[in-house]
């Protein structure tokens, strides 16, 4: 049967995971505490619309798929004191809160960080210093599409990439065992884990972002050359987005470790493209 083996949230867009006991995921399909900060640009300080919602493209703000050197910083956030540490080789860069002050001593932080880094030309382009927090450390926003979406992929199929199969690199909030290699891709409709239903939506087309080594910020992997080679689909993918299917609790949906994972409504062969 497959199972949750493992559950991250990204407190901070583009930066450390944090490895949970169980998330919590919300109505609109996004999980509580994930992405609920991010760095952007000085000329992108407000959302954009699509389709209706708020959108933060990643390619106006700190992201990995621009900035691998970011995969060196580890962080912690502290939800209930609003607090964020930032380090580096076991050198705490910043320990600050979310007021004005904090967020300025962040924000330098991150800068003098970045400036020395071999991606520090990208980050004196025109129109993107100052860099600036944004976020109330409680709101999830941040991420890669206006629509919120639950992300999950099988480590089985990250084994598939060999040395390249770190699951940091795919940043995803549900890792499951006991499928085969890319079966994930191949599920329709719905899927039940811990007896909420969620509707797969489509595989997770992906970026640069894999390329960066989670340990060095090092872009040491062709992620995006070998996944097409390996799963069979038209574009680089690696697992699937899901979404809630039926009216949530109040509080939202619990996924916790080692719940079991059921797909509900049979599957299709590989290599054919799901749609969203």
């Amino acid at each position: 049967m497959p199972r949750v083996a493992a559950l991250y949230r990204y407190p901070v867009k583009g930066f450390t995971p944090e490895l949970q006991a169980e998330l919590r995921v919300q109505s609109d399909g996004r999980v509580v505490g994930d992405r609920v900060l991010a760095f952007r640009f000085a000329q992108a300080l407000h959302p954009e619309t699509h389709d209706g919602r708020e959108h933060w493209p990643k390619s106006k703000g700190l992201a990995l798929m621009t900035f691998p050197s970011l995969a060196r910083l580890r962080t912690s956030f502290d939800d209930r004191e609003r607090r964020l540490r930032i380090e580096t080789d076991g050198t705490v860069l910043v320990d600050a809160g979310l007021d004005d002050a904090g967020r300025a001593e962040i924000v330098s932080a991150v800068t003098e960080y970045l400036l020395t880094a071999p991606d520090a030309k990208r980050l004196r382009r025109s129109g993107v210093l100052p860099l600036a927090l944004v976020g109330d450390g409680e709101t999830a926003r941040f991420q890669d599409r206006p629509r919120g979406f639950v992300s999950l992929h099988a480590r089985a199929s990250q084994r598939e990439l060999g040395d390249a199969g770190d699951e940091r690199r795919f940043r995803s909030n549900v890792v499951i065992d006991g499928v085969d290699a890319w079966q994930e891709l191949t599920w329709r409709g719905r899927v039940r884990i811990s007896g909420t239903a969620f509707h797969v939506q489509q595989p997770i087309g992906r970026c640069l972002a894999t390329h960066a080594n989670p340990d060095t910020g090092v872009r040491d992997a062709d992620v995006l050359g070998a996944l097409p080679r390996l799963n069979g689909q038209p574009d680089p993918t690696m697992g699937v987005l899901l979404l809630p299917d039926e009216p949530l609790p109040e509080g939202g949906a619990v996924i916790r470790l080692g719940d079991e994972v059921v797909p509900d409504w049979g599957t299709e062969e590989p290599g054919h493209r799901l749609e969203a």
